[in-house]
């Protein structure tokens, strides 16, 4: 038996963005009061590109998914992730139009989202990757293709490797000082599931990023997408998702890779086929060879219901056990510090 340890001693860094950031923060902040959310700012779909489009404002859905996340009050929560069904305001949440108001009241996209920390009782830190307005950019070289735009790349079934792909943002981004502190100061750093080519692969392509993963003390993990994307990602394997990350960062970083091995009863594997999302393989002999440490664990959660949307956007219903996945990032932290 582990020991226990304290509440408030542990600083961890979130990296991502979008559900993958929200499962996991939403168990994390049970372990510690200390935790940075850094959240990618390229999408554009759904009600957020609806808000950016119109109004001229940065992307507020992934940072609401964060703030609802750390949140200690539920009402508020429950306020924030509403979304209208009907009239204007139909398709969109009320956290984005709230955060898009705070940003034109304040002038300041970080004074916004300080102003909704505190509305919601937020337990950390949530933290734009960039305060630069900017837009998601994936160029085959080779095969003289460009495409511009996340909700344009998620929705595409890739006709050549995307890892041959070089992923940008336009223009090039400053990385929020905020973010790189953040790095700088945590203990721990877990990098969320989520989409390599629209969530992950835009936060770590960001000049300044990759190296102060490489230079930070802290201990870096990776949680593993329990899942292929299809059109995508298909045949991945864990140490190809893993691969993707640190190539993303430009260069090797990773601590340890989690990943899952448990097999889904035959009820949800047929929902997960209905979603053509099937297992990611995994590819021991591989990882075997890696320079980090893989772990596996069973961390199939409930697949998430869907919800009414009128704003068009690509949202996976698969969800990790947040529980199962932090407390065994948790017991590693714990063995590696002591070892």
């Amino acid at each position: 038996m582990n020991e226990p340890f304290a509440k408030e001693d542990v600083k961890i860094a979130v990296i991502g963005g979008g559900t993958g950031s929200f499962t996991l923060l939403s168990s994390i902040k049970h372990y510690t009061k200390q935790v940075a959310a850094i959240v990618n700012m390229v999408d554009d779909g759904g009600s957020t590109g609806v808000l950016r489009d119109e109004l001229g404002v940065l992307p507020p859905g992934d940072v609401r998914q964060c703030l609802v996340a750390l949140s200690d009050s539920p009402k508020v929560r429950d306020l924030f992730d509403y979304r209208f069904e009907e009239g204007t305001f139909n398709g969109h949440s009320f956290g984005n139009i709230l955060l898009t108001a705070l940003e034109k009241v304040t002038g300041s996209f970080t004074e916004a989202v300080a102003t909704a920390s505190e509305i919601l009782r937020v337990n950390g830190t949530v933290i734009p990757a960039t305060l630069d307005d900017v837009r998601l950019k994936m160029e085959w070289p080779d095969a003289s293709l460009i495409l511009k735009g996340e909700r344009v790349i998620d929705a595409n079934y890739f006709s050549h490797d995307p890892r041959r792909a070089h992923l940008s943002l336009m223009p090039n981004p400053v990385a929020n000082p905020m973010a790189i502190a953040a790095i700088n100061q945590a203990d721990l750093i877990v990098v969320a599931p989520g989409d390599l080519y629209t969530s992950l692969g835009p936060l770590l392509v960001i000049d300044g990023i990759g190296d102060a993963l490489r230079q930070t003390k802290a201990l870096k993990l990776y949680v593993a997408n329990l899942v292929t994307k299809d059109g995508q990602t298909n045949g991945f394997t864990v140490s190809d998702h893993a691969r993707e990350i640190e190539r993303f960062a430009g260069g090797e970083f990773l601590d340890y890779v989690l990943y899952n091995e448990q097999t889904p009863d035959a009820k949800i594997a047929a929902r997960y086929k209905k979603e053509k999302a099937y297992l990611t393989e995994i590819d021991k002999s591989a990882l075997g060879r890696a320079h980090y440490k893989s772990v596996a664990g069973q961390f199939l959660g409930k697949m998430s219901q869907a919800h009414k949307d009128a704003l068009p956007v690509t949202r996976s219903l698969i969800r990790h056990d947040a529980a199962a996945v932090v407390k065994l990032i948790m017991d590693i932290y714990h063995n590696d510090r002591t070892s």
